[in-house]
Formats: C-alpha cells, sequence, structure tokens
C-alpha cells in the first residue's frame, strides 16, 4: 500500500485521499482555496518585505493598491483564523492594530514568490495566447 492509499478514508458515499483535489475535504484544496486569492498572496508579500518589523492597518492598506477596507480585513480575519498572521492592538485613543507573519506564515513567502516569478515570466506568452483566440 503506496502513501497515497494509507491516507485514504470515507466520507459520506465517496472516498477522500489526500492530494484527491476534486473532494471538499482534501486539505490541500481547502488550503490553495486559502492562500490562493490575489489579496492573500499581496499580504504575505507586503508583510514578509517588513518582518520581523509590524506593519498597521492603514500601512497595509496603502501598499495594497485596489484592497478594501472590507477585504482587507477579511483577508487579516482569515489568516489571523489560519496561524499566518498575528494581531497585537496597542491601547492608544484610538486604538492602533499591528499585523505580522506567524513562522508559519513567513513560510509561504518563498512558494508565492515562485508564482510571482513565473507569472512575470510568462505573461508575455499568455498575453499573446489572448490576442489569437
Amino acid at each position: 500500500m503506496d502513501d497515497q492509499e494509507s491516507t485514504s478514508r470515507v466520507r459520506g458515499d465517496r472516498e477522500v485521499t489526500a492530494g484527491d483535489l476534486f473532494s471538499p475535504e482534501c486539505p490541500t484544496r481547502q488550503l490553495l482555496d486559502r492562500i490562493g486569492d490575489r489579496w492573500t498572496s499581496m499580504l504575505v508579500k507586503v508583510l514578509a518585505e517588513a518582518h520581523p518589523a509590524e506593519r498597521g492597518f492603514a500601512e497595509l492598506r496603502r501598499a495594497m493598491p485596489g484592497v478594501s477596507h472590507k477585504m482587507l480585513s477579511q483577508t487579516l480575519r482569515r489568516m489571523i483564523a489560519d496561524g499566518l498572521v498575528t494581531r497585537r492592538v496597542e491601547p492608544s485613543v484610538p486604538p492602533r492594530t499591528w499585523y505580522t507573519l506567524t513562522s508559519l506564515g513567513l513560510t509561504l513567502d518563498a512558494p508565492l514568490a515562485a508564482v510571482r516569478a513565473w507569472a512575470e515570466a510568462n505573461m508575455p506568452a499568455v498575453r499573446e495566447a489572448r490576442k489569437i483566440r
């Protein structure tokens, strides 16, 4: 039995195997759903560049053109819940909130940098393919 078979389990009427991207229960799919959006990848880059320093909400918003207050808040909340970002509230008037990547969040920087490098290298070919269709 290989590793993939050893991680199989039955879920309802369907067998779910780790690495089965077609299953909503697949851990890889669940994580890709979380980190695959543009705001998460931008936020990882912005926070990684500042690491270990913290960045305030307004700084993050300025560093990410196009992100709305609502989207930035939602993305930060999800990343905090997933253990990728920490939040610190400074008890001042008004309160200031600071964010930084956790050590787990910092490990995402390299894979996402590889995706950015691929996109930058291949975007001309993608644009050309779009013209042909």
